[in-house]
Formats: structure tokens, sequence, C-alpha cells
């Protein structure tokens, strides 16, 4: 199988300039060219790129992506670097739920405050304004 770079990513719902990008910071090898100058990707890049394209949808960094490449081409090492890596990101995941679910509360009293009236005495508007009281610099 050989596919060029336009296929490899409407194969995998992967951008060209984001499979470029992967070539260049070293995630995706760099694939030999054809004798027209095309670039040939195989089944080993189809594969590589759809492991980055869900590592990438899950959340996880680049430098993750990175580290479970790594690990995944070491079958016979043992998984608990990979448990690990995973349960790490799943919590910095709860953390950034938590986060939202703050930040919701917060807009959603926010917005109850709200009874209507003119921006004059919007309290959405007060509440994002300055405040007054702050001493002089």
């Amino acid at each position: 199988m050989e596919l060029k770079i336009g296929a490899l990513g409407r194969a995998t719902g992967t951008n060209v300039e984001t499979v470029r990008y992967y070539e260049r910071i070293g995630l995706l090898s760099k694939p030999p060219r054809t004798d027209g100058n095309y670039r040939a990707y195989g089944a080993p890049d189809l594969n590589r790129l759809s492991f980055i394209r869900r590592a990438r949808d899950l959340g996880f960094s680049l430098d993750q992506v990175r580290a479970l490449l790594e690990l995944s081409d070491d079958k016979a090492r043992d998984c608990a670097t990979v448990d690990d890596l995973a349960r790490d990101h799943l919590a910095e995941v709860e953390r950034k739920i938590a986060d939202l679910e703050a930040l919701k509360a917060a807009l959603s009293d926010l917005i109850a405050s709200c009874c209507g009236g003119t921006v004059a005495d919007c309290r959405i508007l007060e509440a994002l304004a300055p405040s007054t009281t702050s001493p002089a610099a």
C-alpha cells in the first residue's frame, strides 16, 4: 500500500499540515519520496498516525503522545508506565473538569443575579468591572 499525504490525511482525519508538522517534530518518520517527489506512506505510517490521532483526541499532549509511541515500540516492556501516564492524564482531565464546573457555577450565579433593566444597572457588567475600592498605585 502506498498513500500520498492527502490520502493519509483523509484516512485518519488529519490535516495535511498537521501530518507535515508531526514529521518535523519526529512523531512520524519522513517517508520516502516517489519519482514525482511525492511523499509515499505505507501501512505502518497509517497505523502510527491513527495512534497519534486517537491519543490527541483523548487529550494527550504531544509530549505524552511521544512517550506513548516510544512505549508502544517496546512490545516486551511492562505496561505500568503506560498505566501511570494514563492515570496522570486522567487526573489532569478531572482537574480541568472541576475548574470548568467552578466556572459554570460562577457564571450561573452571575446570570441569576441579573434582574433585567438597563445596562447601567447590569449586575453581570458590575461584577466584571474593576473594583473602585482597590488601592491607588
